[in-house]
């Protein structure tokens, strides 16, 4: 320990004469500076640069932030890039408040924390790509950083930015960017859809975003074996539409804009969950960039293996923090004879909730049950992202799928459970037209929630996970609790399989507003855990859940998570700071 302070002070003498008062971090949820260890070679500061909320509708390079403060350029995040590696750990271990999802993960001497490159080694990666790959493979156009460091989506965000955006092309490619990102110790930050909700594709130590947006082909696919091989910048729906003919489909459904790369990342799920499961169920093999640029591929193409230790399982749902996905074999379903679609009301949150939970106890094979709350169905009507005006009282949508002789019965069990809960008329699509405009509904509930912001506003979305002998419970609890924020707020999700979400609207200027909500989603998300649940079902861990994380599965589990991410990326470059975290609790 005198060791590592001695180590401490001498860093302190020689590189913090200049440090700021204080690290920008713009964040919904709170994230103390101490969340990000690492230390650079050199180090330099700049003022603070202000994000704009409102950037991707309106992309005016004049209007940056509320204080109208100028855009990110390049060389300001080189500076800060190389700032913050040991200036964020100084000012972490500073203040005097311990952290134990820090400690969970740790390292008990200060030369074991990652040393990321200095704004030289960046420029010089930078250089060394271009060289390699084109001028075109690699960006540092102020606008593509602010993208790819920022998201209005996310529950938390870091007034920190990429240094440099780069666009591979193929696997090779990959391996090229990782080899001279090794080189020079520059972070990676894997980049799919850009849809993810928290954090997920943040670079709180600048480095280079690799955006796999060129790498959206389908590679090969095998009818016969029910299974296809894609890049990792495919998107589940155009893969769906290029592959109807064949009587096959991927049954994987998150959010619209969602591409397999990132799926793979946060284990995802979707409405179709309860029926066909989760990412992880869908993955044959990968095909994985490692950080010093090895390429592995987890497996073979039988869909059953037990040979060697099931590497697509350690893969998924790593958020990029142990490889680079470039490809991804999926094992496809075959598109059911038929299908329909049916909408109930209930009186309450809770009936609806122990309606839903009664239909999957039942043994009624359903392809998807999700629940809206009230607040969700006049938003959708406010809105009008649908065609149809709904009924404002908490609804179950249920989606059906099989023989035509099996939908029915299966309909007639729901009709009779939903009747004992005090379900209204149940509501059939007759057409495959009724059928998209009834699940519509489901589909457009954060877009239509967006839609409705005002200037200031924000929408704080997240998600957890409960066995489902507890749903009911804690459904109505958190709905109780979101109507007495006195906020815009509502209760969707995914009910078939014990996950739901919470949106909600309100003031980011209003401290007071931020704070309510932050306490409303923390005790959801304890609450959750005392059920013996998740702190997320399908959003990933990113940045803004990693204290929850610790709490769910303690600090020997988040240890063991530790040395594997040592093990595969000892320099600490893939998505640092997302999941686990290396500090020291000798040196608080």
């Amino acid at each position: 320990m005198a060791s590592n302070r001695a180590m401490l002070n001498a860093f302190m003498a020689r590189d913090f004469l200049s440090v700021p008062s204080k690290l920008g971090v713009l964040t919904r949820r709170p994230l103390r500076t101490s969340n990000l260890p690492g230390r650079s070679r050199s180090y330099a500061s700049t003022s603070k640069s202000k994000t704009n909320s409102n950037y991707r509708q309106n992309p005016n390079p004049g209007s940056y932030g509320p204080g109208k403060a100028g855009p990110w350029s390049m060389p300001r995040a080189l500076a800060l890039s190389a700032f913050t590696g040991f200036g964020t750990y100084f000012w972490g271990i500073k203040g005097t408040e311990r952290n134990p999802a820090l400690e969970a993960s740790t390292v008990h001497n200060l030369r074991d924390i990652p040393v990321y490159g200095s704004a030289k080694d960046m420029q010089n990666a930078i250089h060394e790509i271009r060289d390699l790959l084109g001028d075109d493979a690699i960006s540092t156009d102020d606008e593509d950083l602010l993208l790819h460091g920022y998201s209005e989506w996310s529950t938390t965000n870091v007034e920190r930015l990429p240094v440099a955006v780069v666009y591979p092309k193929n696997t090779q490619e990959v391996s090229v960017i990782a080899k001279t990102c090794h080189k020079y110790r520059v972070p990676m930050i894997p980049f799919s859809g850009g849809s993810s909700l928290e954090g997920n594709f943040s670079a709180p130590y600048g480095g280079m975003s690799v955006d796999f947006s060129n790498m959206d082909q389908i590679v090969a696919m095998h009818e016969d074996d029910m299974d296809v091989v894609v890049q990792p910048a495919v998107s589940w729906m155009s893969l769906n539409e290029s592959i109807q003919n064949t009587g096959l489909f991927f049954p994987v459904d998150p959010g619209p804009t969602a591409k397999i790369g990132g799926m793979v990342g946060t284990n995802c799920s979707g409405t179709n969950a309860v029926r066909y499961g989760t990412m992880k169920d869908w993955v044959i093999n990968l095909t994985v960039v490692l950080a010093d640029g090895t390429i592995i591929k987890t497996r073979k193409r039988p869909r059953k293996s037990s040979a060697g230790y099931n590497l697509n399982s350690l893969f998924i749902g790593s958020e990029g923090t142990l490889g680079l996905v470039t490809e991804i074999t999926l094992k496809l379903a075959v598109i059911p004879p038929e299908t329909s679609v049916a909408v109930v009301t209930f009186p309450s949150i809770r009936e609806a909730a122990a309606a839903a939970s009664k239909v999957i106890r039942s043994g009624v094979q359903v392809a998807a049950v999700e629940i809206m709350d009230e607040v969700q169905m006049m938003v959708i009507n406010k809105s009008k992202s649908t065609k149809k005006v709904w009924k404002e009282e908490p609804t179950l949508f249920f989606k059906f799928s099989g023989t035509q002789s099996g939908i029915q019965a299966d309909i007639d069990t729901v009709r009779a459970i939903a009747k004992d809960f005090n379900g209204g008329e149940f509501e059939f699509a007759r057409t495959i037209e009724e059928q998209k405009t009834l699940w519509s509904a489901r589909k457009e509930a954060l877009w239509s929630m967006l839609a409705l912001r005002e200037k200031s506003g924000d929408v704080w979305s997240t998600d957890v996970a409960v066995p489902l002998s507890r749903l009911a419970d804690i459904i109505e609890l958190s709905k109780k609790e979101l109507d007495d924020l006195g906020m815009f707020a509502s209760v969707l999700g995914h009910i078939g399989d014990g996950n739901f979400h919470e949106s909600i609207m309100y003031d980011k200027s209003n401290p007071k507003e931020r704070a309510a909500v932050e306490q409303c989603v923390h005790t959801m998300v304890d609450r959750a855990l005392e059920m013996e649940g998740t702190c997320t079902g399908e959003h990933g861990v990113g940045l803004g859940k990693k204290e929850y994380l610790l709490k769910e599965l303690g600090v020997d589990t988040i240890g063991v998570m530790r040395k594997v991410k040592l093990a595969l990326d000892p320099l600490w470059l893939l998505n640092p700071g997302k999941i686990v975290d290396v500090i020291s609790p000798e040196i608080h």
